[in-house]
This record gives C-alpha cells, structure tokens and sequence, in this order.
C-alpha cells in the first residue's frame, strides 16, 4: 500500500474517532433549562381531560364531539367506541370529584344529563358517553369552553398595545 493510502486511511480514522467522541461528550452537557421558579408545563388543574365514547352507534359521533371539546379548549385523551352500543340518551360523568368540570363538558356538548362516578383508575377528569340521540350542537361554543380564542384576543391585545 502506497503510504499517500496510508496517511488518507489514518486521517479518516482519526477523524471519526474524534467525531464519536465529540458526539459521545456532547450529550452530557448541561442543556438550558428554564428557571426553578417557572414552571415547565402548566398546572393539570388548568387542564381538563376528557374520554369521548360512542355509545350510541351513530358513525363518526365521537370525532365531532372531540373536534368541538377540543375547539372549547379542552384536552380529549381519549376517544372510540364504547364496549356495547345501544345507549339513547348522552350522559358526561365526573371522574375526579368536580361535578362544575363536566358540568362544562356537557355545557359544550349541548348535553342535559352529568353525573358523578369517581374513578381514579381511569386517569381522567370527565368521561362522555354519546347515545344515539346526540346531535352536535351548531355554532360556536359558549360559556367557559373556548379559552383557545380568549388566550388569541389577549395575546393580540398585549401585541397591540406594546407589551
């Protein structure tokens, strides 16, 4: 072998060493981090999640109710079928012990009927269980749900007044 093949084989071997040991030290530097008093994430109880159910056997009745809770600003984690169909009448059940948070849900889904049924195996806030008889309701929603467009209108009013 020619020693100019000799060097060139030595340099990228030395080259990619240095590359994954450069990679390999990298990762443990400290990255930036938010100050300790800051938190991350907002607070869980800012959120409110929601289970959707199709109880009713309608097609596509658990999207629109997801699409409109979501549109109220509300966090839906989970959404299918329900285990058995044939329920008529929609029902939104509190899990967690706040009867004003379904309250909300049901308020945003044009729904008359909240119970509460704590479970906390269930890691949610609020169940809604759709019957056949759920029809979305149209237009925006009112009352506490749409905070998505409250947070735009003041985000847009601090822009505009130079904060």
């Amino acid at each position: 072998m020619s020693r100019f093949l000799k060097a060139t084989l030595f340099a990228l071997a030395v080259t990619g060493t240095a590359v994954l040991l450069g990679s390999a030290f990298w990762q443990w530097l400290p990255e930036e981090r938010a100050p300790a008093d800051e938190p991350a994430m907002s607070p869980a109880e800012d959120r409110v999640t929601v289970d959707v159910r199709n109880a009713g056997g309608v097609a596509g009745m658990a999207r629109d109710a997801t699409d409109r809770l979501r549109g109220a600003g509300f966090d839906v984690v989970g959404i299918g079928n329900a285990g058995q169909f044939g329920l008529e009448s929609s029902v939104v059940v509190d899990r967690v012990g706040k009867l004003e948070t379904a309250a909300a849900v049901a308020e945003a889904l044009g729904i008359d009927s909240v119970i509460s049924d704590p479970d906390p195996n269930l890691f949610v806030d609020v169940t809604v269980r759709l019957g056949s008889d759920w029809i979305a309701p149209q237009g925006p929603v009112d009352g506490t749900g749409n905070r998505l467009v409250e947070w735009l209108r003041r985000l847009g009013a601090e822009r505009g007044s130079g904060h």
